[in-house]
């Protein structure tokens, strides 16, 4: 992913009003791994339910305010597998809730996804495959899986942001 101003940043979201933008509790950019990322992903030190991702799309960087769900009282969380990175060692992953753009999330329509949970799915995508998964310790088979991991990445965390695009 290229570096991202903090400008660039909070005119990409297509979802949150110019009040929630600027309210974004934003990382330290100047810390961020931007070559090992495939998006920005991170959550809110002040609001724990807001969350946000920022991707590049052929357009250009587009980010999305997320909410997070909340388990119920005394229900103990289940462990889910990311529908972006689809590893299965996540440890945790949250479902995740945007409002969609225009007029159809002031409508209050909104798409969900379960993430994980502190949006490491850059990271989960780039660990050493296992043997169970590519039966081999051929470092070109190994780098391979990695590069399909890496492109399965970017292409559903890019269809969730279509999706919050896509009128109903």
């Amino acid at each position: 992913m290229n570096p991202l101003s903090e400008k660039q940043i909070r005119s990409s979201f297509v979802n949150a009003s110019r009040r929630e933008a600027a309210q974004a509790t934003l990382p330290d950019l100047a810390a961020v791994p931007w070559e090992r990322l495939e998006y920005l992903g991170w959550r809110d030190r002040r609001s724990p339910a807001a969350a946000y991702v920022v991707l590049e799309l052929p357009d250009g960087p587009v980010g999305v305010l997320l909410r997070a769900s909340t388990p119920a009282a005394g229900r103990t969380p289940r462990r889910a597998v990311c529908a972006w990175c689809h590893d299965i060692t996540a440890t945790d992953a949250t479902l995740y809730v945007a409002r969609r753009a225009g007029a159809d999330g002031r409508a209050g329509n909104t798409v969900g996804t379960l993430v994980c949970a502190e949006f490491t799915c850059s990271a989960n995508v780039r660990r050493p495959p296992s043997s169970a998964e590519v039966g081999t310790d051929v470092d070109a088979v190994r780098e391979q899986f990695t590069r399909e991991r890496t492109a399965g990445l970017r292409e559903r965390s890019a269809r969730f942001v279509e999706e919050v695009l896509r009128p109903r």
